[in-house]
């Protein structure tokens, strides 16, 4: 089995976590006022601004032996530049003040996430990053869409506050089809065992954020 289907297969629980957090039904059902839909971009303003940090991080910590692996993250730089800017543009357009979101700080389950993915790149292995790649972008394609038409029906808002939601949804599939090439280049068993570990921790992590913006009782176990 290639090693993104294994991948698949042995966060699928950890994923199911994710997408049981009420957000995404009520996301899914209009069930959503202009200011939970704030504080959803808000957050992630904060943790897409660490984006490119992180990639360049990841990047320069990557062994010779994985140079066709750095040359994947150069890409993934530049593509992914300025994209907390067009967060801070939907909010704009939702009625925020995004100067104020620039300046505020991000709720604790979002730092926290944030946190952990610097200190795998740094501490652990640059290797595990990828494992935040794996739950930002699966989880885009699967849910970011039809959230962003059943949130744009509910509060009557203008197609310029959702180019976050719109561009991390159907429209990433290139992006997948990428990141799922790279993976099945990983052979090494240690190496796949780091990032399907990475990935079940940031899908909790990530389903913590979620369940902060709705104050629901997050799951205790990773």
């Amino acid at each position: 089995m290639a090693f993104f289907d294994v991948l698949q297969a042995e966060t699928a629980e950890a994923r199911a976590q994710l997408f049981s957090a009420p957000i995404f039904e009520r996301a899914f059902n209009g069930d959503i006022d202009r200011a939970l839909y704030i504080d959803f971009l808000t957050q992630a303003y904060h943790h897409v601004k660490h984006t490119v940090p992180l990639l360049m991080t990841v990047g320069g910590r990557l062994p010779e032996s994985k140079e066709w692996l750095r040359t994947a993250v150069a890409e993934y730089i530049e593509e992914e530049v300025g994209h907390q800017e067009w967060i801070l543009n939907d909010i704009a357009a939702c009625g925020g003040d995004k100067e104020v979101v620039r300046d505020s700080l991000p709720n604790l389950h979002t730092e926290l996430m944030v946190a952990y993915a610097y200190d795998v790149a740094q501490r652990v292995n640059p290797l595990g990053f990828f494992g935040m790649v794996h739950v930002l972008e699966g989880t885009s394609i699967t849910s970011a869409d039809r959230a962003a038409e059943s949130i744009q029906i509910a509060l009557s808002l203008p197609n310029q506050a959702f180019s976050y939601l719109r561009s991390h949804g159907a429209l990433d599939q290139d992006h997948v089809k990428f990141f799922e090439s790279l993976m099945n280049r990983i052979s090494d068993p240690d190496e796949q065992a780091l990032i399907i570990r990475s990935a079940r921790i940031f899908y909790y992590l990530y389903g913590n954020i979620f369940r902060s913006l709705t104050g629901d009782k997050m799951p205790c176990s990773a």
